[in-house]
């Protein structure tokens, strides 16, 4: 199929941008932003977006970086994913982030799309969103009003929907760097390389003395967002690092999943099994690396 009918906008500044998005809001307008295009393309293609508007920021230079904060990375939201994979700032100070993006699709899928475009776009299968939330990562966006900042946790509202505004672009992810000491793990599973997970996890998990003091564990691609598990979490706290004890901290955290999704890759029973099996893994792989 052939996408609908739509006028295209490629503004130069962020401003300008901006300008644009609120004037077609004023106007009772639908417009959408085009970052890299690597899931809005093919919706246009299958109708199931139907725009009459096209904001493509891809001469924003402004929206390209990054960078080093101390204690923070922080990266321009028209950043490649190629350049988040290929970034040894990233790599080697918050390799969580590293492997979420070796995760996504294949290479020319990483060249074209964006970082912010994943952020934006929401998908529940996405890789970004989960470490965001394992991360609570911060979003930048900006608007006719000025700029905010959005929690992870607020940022995904439910499917292929946020908490931002029609006249907002995101600019900005932040995240902070992995703590010393600390182990991770970013898992999923799919039918084949690169296809979208059927179920997913991104791991932390801190040791003292012998024993786990603390761990985040967050799946996705099984309910309308990535979602957080404090029932393994709870299972894990205190207690000595063990396989027994990781399937245990599994098959809590698959119980409280209300409502996984079921379609034709995959039974809504079949997700919650996965669930246990790929954060038992994913906890077995953050402790072998928080020991080093």
């Amino acid at each position: 199929m052939k996408p609908a009918p739509f006028d295209y906008y490629a503004p130069e500044s962020l401003a300008d941008a901006i300008a644009l998005l609120a004037k077609f809001d004023d106007e009772g307008v639908e417009a959408k932003i085009l970052a890299g295009g690597q899931s809005l393309m093919p919706m246009l293609s299958l109708r199931v977006a139907r725009p009459e508007v096209l904001v493509d920021l891809r001469k924003l230079a402004e929206l390209h970086y990054i960078r080093d904060e101390g204690d923070t990375i922080a990266i321009g939201s028209m950043t490649s994913k190629r350049a988040a994979e290929e970034s040894a700032l990233i790599r080697e100070r918050q390799p969580l982030f590293h492997d979420a993006t070796m995760n996504i699709g294949h290479l020319p899928i990483r060249a074209h799309g964006t970082v912010g475009g994943s952020f934006a776009h929401a998908d529940p299968a996405a890789e970004y969103p989960a470490a965001a939330i394992a991360l609570d990562m911060q979003m930048k966006a900006v608007g006719p009003d000025g700029a905010r900042v959005i929690g992870a946790r607020d940022f995904f509202v439910t499917y292929l929907t946020t908490d931002l505004a029609a006249t907002e672009v995101l600019t900005e992810v932040r995240m902070p760097v992995l703590a010393p000491g600390t182990g991770w793990s970013f898992r999923e599973i799919s039918r084949r390389k690169g296809d979208f997970a059927l179920a997913g996890a991104a791991v932390l998990l801190s040791l003292a003395g012998g024993r786990i003091s603390d761990s985040r564990v967050v799946v996705f691609a099984v309910n309308a967002t990535a979602v957080r598990l404090p029932a393994a979490e709870q299972v894990l706290r205190g207690q000595a690092p063990g396989e027994a004890l990781f399937r245990e901290a599994g098959l809590a955290g698959a119980a409280e999943i209300e409502e996984p999704i079921a379609d034709v890759h995959a039974s809504a029973d079949f997700r919650r099994h996965l669930v246990s099996v790929v954060v038992a893994r994913g906890l077995a792989e953050a402790q072998s690396r928080a020991r080093g």
